[in-house]
């Protein structure tokens, strides 16, 4: 079993902290679940995204391949990406707290809250994809992902 926290290696930060675990049956194909913090309400919807295309990232509408959930936002919000192959992914999230299945924003800042894998930071846009990346093998991946709001 082994963590991976946003920073350095060796070191872990609660809000991003990526688990491994041994699954229960053998030969099964791992899974890759994230429980969600932070959420500012319950209103709308959560937009989840998780790829392995890093051109296509954080927008996965370009990825035949992404797996795409939308789900009720919620006081504990948990997410089940289902089955995955062994590779690099990550994870991109909206809360879509008026549920037009869209980012809004104010300008160019977003009005709604977002995530990350990894707790990947966020300067003048969205992070690359290799700064939200983990990998997968053969045990189920467990991810913890904050929300984050700007206004």
């Amino acid at each position: 079993m082994g963590a991976t926290g946003a920073g350095d290696e060796g070191t872990s930060a609660p809000a991003a902290k990526v688990v491994t675990s041994a699954l229960a049956v053998k030969g099964a194909v791992p899974h890759v679940t994230a429980r969600i913090t932070d959420l500012r309400s319950t209103k709308g919807q959560i937009l989840a995204c998780l790829t392995r295309n890093p051109d296509t990232f954080p927008d996965c509408d370009k990825d035949p391949e992404a797996h795409r959930l939308i789900v009720p936002a919620s006081k504990d919000v948990e997410l089940d990406f289902g089955p995955v192959a062994q590779g690099r992914y990550a994870v991109a999230l909206i809360h879509d707290e008026n549920a037009n299945g869209k980012l809004d924003k104010a300008l160019i800042i977003p009005r709604e809250g977002f995530g990350f894998s990894r707790d990947a930071p966020v300067r003048m846009g969205p992070p690359a994809f290799d700064k939200a990346a983990f990998a997968t093998g053969a045990e189920n991946t467990r991810l913890t992902i904050r929300m984050r709001y700007l206004l």
